[in-house]
């Protein structure tokens, strides 16, 4: 049975906790269903201060909803347009202090003030996006891009993607 722990320490020393932790949940299960169920859960309730945790995964041209907690969340969102389109389109790790400021946000919860967006490479296939909100405005940093990313790539590794449809 897995145990969430509440980490103690500095913002690194709970994030190198909380990567320790999704080892040991994601270990022996390959499913991306069970396994991005998990890890949004994992992020949700371990995370201070966000208020949406989850997965975006690519089918085509658009990013289809996939396992979340929080509320309820646009279902497709087309490569290019809001911050998790951007990310998969960049494929690069976007940060974003205030939502309302960056161009074409598409506003899936009025409470969210703040979002982090981390692309899910497989080598070089873009797999999906691991998007995160908060309602507190500058609530993502460099700290947190660099622990979510290596989160985003363990969860990525623990799945076995052919199953994908």
């Amino acid at each position: 049975m897995f145990v969430l722990e509440k980490a103690e320490g500095n913002r690194e020393e709970r994030y190198k906790h909380l990567l320790k932790q999704a080892e040991s949940l994601l270990e022996g299960e390959r499913d991306w269903v069970a396994n991005l169920a998990n890890a949004a859960s994992l992020l949700y309730f371990t995370l201070e201060g966000v208020n949406w945790c989850g997965f975006y995964l690519l089918r085509g041209e658009e990013l289809i909803l996939g396992p979340f907690m929080g509320k309820p969340a646009c279902a497709r969102i087309p490569v290019g347009k809001g911050v998790c389109g951007t990310a998969a389109e960049k494929r690069k790790t976007q940060v974003v202090p205030d939502v309302f400021q960056f161009p074409g946000h598409i506003a899936c919860d009025a409470d969210s003030r703040s979002e982090i967006v981390v692309p899910m490479m497989l080598e070089d296939r873009l797999i999906g996006v691991l998007d995160i909100d908060s309602p507190v405005i500058s609530r993502f940093d460099a700290v947190d891009q660099k622990y979510l990313e290596q989160f985003a790539e363990k969860v990525v590794l623990h799945v076995d993607w052919s199953s994908f449809k």
